[in-house]
């Protein structure tokens, strides 16, 4: 997760919003556009400008020291980049080149009397370009398209269209990525496609949504219950809570209540998979339960920890629960100090009981992920596998992201209207 900084957890009082930093990541016109489309509230919008991109990665990981809170691609190549090396660890999406944005660029040749029978294009859906051209009643026979694909290099670009010119008498290139641009602008004539403003404004406001949500909840009040033996004096509690930044009270029963966020809470559980704090009190007493809850109030988040360590105490003589709203309870044992087991065939009942599924449900969610569904899973493709609903769906990915087997890796458009879904990438 994406840290906090004290600044950003202000209200503004004109905009009921907090204030964030969205990254622009890409080449210089581009960003320029952007960010004269502007953003809406208190965002400000970064520039992080390439020359190339190969670059990309740089540029990600120079995103970290400044400060931005999300990322925004001004298109689908350097997204893809980033998110096949795992640096999107932060809401993070990209501006669709829509049919619009393709409209615009046909006009224009029309105007300067060029042919658009024969053109090639890169990046966009197929079905998409034909219907756009069919639309606005222009053939469609001789187009050839490239749609997107990870893994697609600007090299492939270049030999796609310079393919397309040779052997399939093509008289226009329509590329939406900037270095295939430049290198075909000396081979024939070539069009660089940009995303259109609506595409730009619509994609802005949803990662403000997406930041402003990520944010809220790393800001949720988290308290925790330590349960340990009668009479017990323990000294060094206070000093294993160190790195969850969090204050320790006595409760009249005698136990101890912790007070903290949930972003620390998360970072020092790394997800949720395993609790330090939990660790050292085991190797200092037989019986320790410890409950966290995690609320948008000191009360609701009270309560929760009481569900939580309550819990807790039937799992176990040692044991933690984190205990969220929506009945959502994540269990967690008590490990020798080593980084969490990685899921597999033989824990998957404990990972189902952290999770909250049942271990039949989990099966069957490996089996997506074995398939290939892995690194690019929604809510649309689980509930059709599950036989369930995408409200469903959408619930057990929360869960599996909450337990640090699912990571939101962005969205996918392509141009569509509503709400984008969230892709994640899943590890099971």
């Amino acid at each position: 997760m994406f840290g906090t900084r004290p600044e950003q957890v202000v209200w503004m009082k004109e905009t009921g919003r907090m204030a964030f930093t969205v990254g622009v990541i890409g080449p210089e016109d581009l960003v320029q556009k952007v960010q004269a489309v502007g953003a809406p509230g208190t965002t400000r919008l970064l520039g992080l400008r390439y020359r190339h991109e190969d670059e990309t990665l740089d540029v990600v990981r120079e995103a970290a020291a400044s400060g931005a809170d999300a990322l925004l691609f001004t298109g689908v190549v350097p997204h893809a980049l980033a998110a096949d090396a795992g640096l999107l660890d932060r809401p993070a999406m990209y501006v669709p080149y829509s049919g619009a944005t393709l409209l615009r660029a046909l006009v224009e040749l029309l105007r300067l009397g060029h042919d658009v029978s024969r053109i090639s294009i890169d990046t966009l859906q197929r079905a998409e370009v034909v219907e756009t051209m069919t639309e606005a009643k222009l053939p469609t026979e001789h187009v050839h398209v490239l749609p997107y694909r990870p893994g697609l290099t600007g090299d492939d670009l270049v030999a796609f269209h310079l393919g397309a010119r040779d052997k399939k008498r093509t008289r226009v290139a329509l590329t939406c990525l900037g270095s295939t641009f430049h290198t075909l602008d000396n081979e024939m004539h070539a069009v660089r496609l940009a995303p259109s403003r609506h595409s730009i404004r619509a994609t802005v406001q949803s990662l403000v949504l997406a930041a402003s949500a990520a944010q809220s909840g790393d800001t949720q009040v988290a308290m925790g219950i330590v349960d340990i033996p009668p009479g017990s004096d323990d000294s060094e509690l206070a000093a294993d809570l160190a790195a969850l930044g969090g204050s320790l009270a006595y409760l009249p029963d005698g136990r101890r209540l912790v007070v903290t966020t949930r972003g620390a809470l998360e970072k020092a559980s790394e997800r949720y998979t395993r609790l330090p704090l939990l660790d050292a009190l085991a190797s200092r007493h037989t019986s320790v339960h410890v409950g966290f809850g995690l609320g948008r109030t000191a009360a609701e988040a009270e309560s929760l920890a009481r569900r939580a360590v309550n819990r807790a105490g039937a799992v176990g003589s040692v044991a933690g629960v984190v205990s969220m709203r929506d009945d959502v309870d994540m269990v967690i044992d008590a490990d020798s100090g080593g980084p969490a087991a990685p899921a597999g065939p033989e824990n998957s009942a404990l990972l189902a009981r952290r999770v909250g599924l049942n271990p039949q449900t989990l099966d069957k969610l490996r089996e997506l992920v074995a398939a290939g569904a892995g690194e690019g899973l929604t809510a649309h493709a689980v509930a059709e596998h599950l036989d369930v609903q995408q409200r469903t769906a959408r619930r057990v990915l929360k869960r599996l992201e909450r337990a640090g087997v699912a990571v939101p890796i962005g969205s996918r458009q392509h141009g569509q209207t509503g709400r984008p879904p969230i892709v994640y990438r899943v590890k099971l």
